[in-house]
């Protein structure tokens, strides 16, 4: 029994990636265990270093190269880091990439490959910007190239290329603008619960799933929403004028085939990575080449679909239901995002 004095155990778990580990500590007191404490440690966030060049097999190993820069998942200014959680701020790997590609005079031209439902407005704006600035300075070709899904924010990034190709059987579109707001008055009261708001400006409050929304208030969060809508629009007609501007169903949020989205201009060609990689030589002028992605190290790529896992926070301790809105820990956001499925929005960090 004199062994369990001061006894301190410990495990590691490791989340995978570049997640830092969580180290779990358990204390136990006396010969005789009668009291205890587990304390959970979460240590600083690590990048393990900058992003690499991984080559990847099945190409021609030398001549001027294809970069496959991916972008998968929700994309949140975010940092997706801790307990529950994969991935890296979306925003900033994009932009970390985009650098690398930028500074290897070797890369003749660059496929960026989505898979994403969409996300933050913001962040799919500056995602968007950098792309732009990345084809003004270097001058070299991009295509976008859509996996399974690429709706609202992560379209609005493809236009920013020199041509989008999408797969057969890929989703697209969903041009327009959510803001995900609960009313909770009901469940609030379910548990006796009773907001008490003291405030300064009869509308800092707009939005709160605390109060019925009001007429006034629906109307303001109406007008930003149409803003921001049409930024979207304003967009896309710029990036693709082959869009028939004046064709209304293509900008009511509808998602569509990749078929569909051909008819109506949004993407330019249908095929698989392999042909959109096809396609950035051809622009690039150089027939041949190796085709590399960029990775931490501890993060391996051996072919063009290999991906990084992307999964923001979700779930907490505090709140173990699936109820929308429930945890008000995530604050709203307009987003450019199709996502049906109401309980999932809890991936989204916010």
């Amino acid at each position: 029994m004199r062994l369990l004095t001061n006894l301190m155990a410990w495990a590691t778990v490791c989340v995978g990636g570049c997640m830092p580990a969580l180290r779990v500590v358990a204390h136990l007191d006396g010969p005789v265990c009668t009291h205890s404490r587990v304390v959970a440690e979460q240590p600083p966030s690590n990048t393990c270093g900058p992003v690499v060049e991984m080559q990847l097999g099945g190409y021609t190993r030398t001549g001027p190269k294809v970069a496959v820069i991916d972008v998968d998942g929700l994309l949140l200014n975010a940092d997706l880091t801790g307990l529950y959680s994969l991935g890296e701020n979306p925003v900033s790997l994009f932009r970390e990439k985009l650098d690398a590609a930028a500074a290897d005079p070797a890369v003749a031209a660059i496929v960026v490959r989505i898979n994403s439902p969409g996300g933050g407005v913001t962040a799919s704006d500056i995602m968007r910007r950098d792309l732009e600035v990345f084809r003004t300075r270097t001058g070299r070709p991009v295509v976008a190239c859509l996996l399974d899904v690429g709706t609202g924010g992560a379209y609005y990034l493809a236009t920013a290329s020199d041509a989008i190709l999408a797969h057969p059987t890929t989703i697209t579109g969903g041009i327009g603008v959510i803001l995900n707001l609960y009313n909770l008055r009901e469940a609030m009261g379910y548990f006796n619960v009773r907001s008490q708001f003291i405030k300064s400006g009869p509308l800092i409050d707009m939005g709160s799933s605390a109060v019925n929304l009001s007429d006034e208030v629906r109307q303001l969060l109406q007008s930003i929403a149409d803003e921001f809508h049409q930024r979207f629009r304003h967009t896309v007609i710029q990036g693709r004028p082959s869009v028939d501007p004046k064709e209304p169903t293509t900008f009511d949020g509808r998602v569509f085939t990749a078929s569909q989205a051909l008819e109506r201009r949004l993407i330019d060609r249908i095929g698989y990575l392999d042909d959109a990689v096809q396609l950035a030589r051809q622009l690039a002028q150089v027939p041949e080449g190796p085709v590399v992605v960029y990775r931490r190290r501890n993060d391996p790529a051996y072919s063009p679909y290999a991906i990084t896992p992307n999964v923001p926070l979700q779930g907490s301790p505090m709140v173990p239901f699936s109820i929308p809105g429930l945890d008000r820990t995530r604050l709203p956001s307009f987003l450019y995002l199709w996502q049906p499925e109401a309980t999932l929005e809890k991936l989204g960090g916010r």
